[in-house]
């Protein structure tokens, strides 16, 4: 990380009205003499919500001297509401002041162009560095040590108050719950997210009969009493046969642990079953520890060498004999095998986006929702694309059912390839075979007939339902229901099934960011990576750096598109096509050590990754190169 060449006085932060500061609006003037770290976020964002559990540690460590400040740029139409906001920031429990910028005005001043993008200004008001994605935290701390040092000498850093206000505590018996799963005695066990534990219900879906876990965020085995989770998600039922030979019932989605957890309904014992507890960051050379083999290429072996991210649903597949893992974390599907105890990929590239096929190709984008068929298909819920796709556990091919990419979402109904959906994070396969979804963003459970193609509204004006599923016999006494977990309404709530579907026509919608200018003909892409301080490039294995460069439309471009090494591309755009979205990740690979040096035995090192979504038109007269900053000033 280095500083910036040209001292840039930081703009002022614009917005519709901060949160976290008892009703005080701040300015850059209030913070003088204070480092202050601006974190460009949006709640859908997987990758933003690393980072937030990143800046915990550094928000405690340099509490009197550095001051975070949240800017909310939302991605989707429902991140603009006010009441989503708030509840967004108490569901992730951000402890410090957060200004609400659902236009975009501060986001441009300040340039960003991906999720999350982060801004350091020095005491003075200066603007020191810049950086986008997540994995920053070791270079952060070593600026802020500089910073502190600099600005101690010169009289400049002030100590102490803090701008933050915590809201007032709300009470509920379940707070944000995630999943939910029925079990065979007729009760419901639901991931109590917001409270870091699991809690049985009645069949009433609201008599508390028990608890596991302290409800404060933690990673312990144990007991009910003793055992401790963080914003668990997904709850898989093994069959009694398998649970009797592994010592569990219920697999569990530990999601900011980055662990899967096993739950015995009958002594309430929880033990980490995959995971180190560790987030595994794409292209890093420690994300397996000890021995292991390689399936298809991919990583598999035994699950508590494996570092997981971010794990938000989890399925038993008999068809398979594993429980598939939605791993949120970096857009892929994993399985998990109860027997061996072994862990690992099953299909995705790590790549984000909505891209159909083989395992080894298709892609995904924060798979968040599994449901199993009949005949075995496994449905997903790909909250980022807002998609319904399919995937067959037998080929592993995928097969998207609605949604078009991680642009383009609404509330439309009718066929399947004019339908929208807003973020879904839950779905279920309902007993006539077509499949409903929690469409999170819309309020709303959806329905997809497979043999019609159609897509209609089963029920509106749900808050954030995140998870649902079918209840009921199926008989006059007890018709088919849905109960639905109701997330932001911190309840499960029993839904009837309607006879007749509403058709709800609101409109296709895209994510709409000012778009970049680029000339026709070739495009030069361009990555900018500074190293951070005390640490080089890991050139051990060959080049460190990798690009992959795609586009929405796909022919937007002619020559130039995919993956290889580097952090530069040249790409050819195709003529008469005036507009559309280049997708781009780089990669970059450091480890601790001196430039020019060798890297010390055992050092740590660190994955640099960056996805980002660009908007662009062709425009004659416009720039032929696009310049990104994977990391530095």
């Amino acid at each position: 990380m280095t500083a910036s060449r040209v001292r840039l006085r930081a703009l002022e932060l614009t917005g519709r009205r901060w949160l976290n500061t008892g009703g005080k609006d701040l300015s850059l003037a209030d913070l003088r003499g204070k480092v202050v770290l601006l974190d460009f976020w949006t709640f859908c964002c997987i990758n933003c919500l690393h980072v937030l559990d990143e800046l915990r540690p550094l928000e405690e460590k340099y509490a009197d001297v550095l001051v975070i400040l949240g800017v909310h740029s939302p991605k989707f139409e429902f991140e603009r509401t006010e009441a989503a906001v708030e509840q967004a920031v108490e569901r992730y429990e951000v402890a410090h002041p957060v200004l609400d910028d659902p236009d975009l005005v501060t986001w441009q001043a300040y340039t960003a162009r991906a999720w999350p993008t982060l801004a350091v200004i020095d005491p003075e008001g200066y603007l020191v560095a810049s950086m986008s994605g997540e994995g920053h935290s070791a270079g952060l701390a070593s600026l802020l040590e500089d910073l502190i040092v600099e600005h101690e000498g010169k009289g400049t850093l002030r100590r102490g108050d803090s701008p933050y206000v915590p809201p007032p505590p709300s009470s509920h018996e379940l707070k944000y719950p995630g999943k939910a799963l029925a079990l065979p005695s007729g009760t419901w066990l639901v991931s109590d997210s917001g409270h870091h534990s699991l809690v049985e219900l009645g069949a009433d879906g609201e008599t508390v009969l028990r608890r596991f876990g302290t409800g404060e965020r933690g990673s312990a085995d144990g007991g009910p009493g003793e055992a401790s989770f963080s914003e668990p998600q997904g709850l898989a039922l093994l069959p009694e046969d398998l649970a009797a030979q592994t010592g569990y019932h219920v697999v569990v989605a530990d999601t900011v642990n980055h662990l899967l957890r096993g739950l015995n309904l009958d002594t309430g014992e929880v033990t980490t079953l995959a995971g180190t507890g560790e987030q595994f960051m794409v292209g890093a050379a420690d994300n397996v520890t000890g021995t292991h083999d390689l399936e298809a290429g991919r990583y598999w072996g035994p699950a508590r060498d494996i570092k997981l991210s971010s794990p938000w649903d989890v399925l038993y597949s008999p068809e398979t004999g594993r429980v598939l893992i939605a791993m949120a974390g970096h857009h892929t599907i994993w399985a998990f095998d109860p027997l061996t105890g072994e862990a690992g990929w099953f299909a995705g590239t790590m790549n984000e986006g909505l891209k159909d096929g083989p395992a080894e190709q298709a892609w995904f984008s924060q798979t968040s929702g599994l449901a199993r068929a009949p005949e075995g298909t496994v449905w997903l819920a790909d909250s980022e694309s807002s998609a319904l796709r399919s995937l067959d556990p037998g080929s592993r091919e995928t097969t998207t059912a609605v949604g078009e990419g991680l642009f383009d979402f609404g509330f439309q109904d009718g066929p399947a390839a004019q339908a929208r959906l807003q973020h879904p994070l839950g779905v279920t396969v309902l007993p006539d075979a077509s499949i409903a979804v929690a469409d999170t963003y819309n309020g709303a459970i959806r329905r997809y007939e497979p043999a019609t193609g159609q897509v209609s509204t089963l029920a509106r004006g749900l808050a954030e339902p995140s998870d649902v599923l079918v209840a009921g016999a199926g008989t006059g006494e007890d018709p088919y229901h849905l109960m639905v977990v109701e997330s932001a309404a911190h309840r499960l709530t029993r839904v009837a099934i309607p006879a007749d579907a509403q058709i709800v026509d609101d409109g296709a919608k895209s994510t709409t960011r000012p778009p970049t200018p680029v000339a026709p003909g070739t495009l030069d892409v361009q990555i900018g990576f500074t190293v951070p301080a005390g640490q080089k490039l890991d050139d051990r294995w060959g080049d460190p750096t990798w690009l992959e460069v795609s586009s929405t439309p796909p022919e937007l471009i002619a020559e130039g598109a995919g993956g290889s090494e580097g952090l530069s591309r040249t790409l050819t755009l195709r003529d008469g096509i005036e507009s559309g979205v280049l997708h781009v990740t780089a990669r970059a690979a450091a480890c601790d050590g001196e430039p020019g040096g060798e890297i010390p035995l055992h050092a740590a090192c660190h994955l640099y990754q960056q996805d980002w979504g660009i908007p662009v038109t062709v425009n004659e007269g416009a720039e032929a190169a696009l310049h990104l900053d994977l990391r530095g000033a």
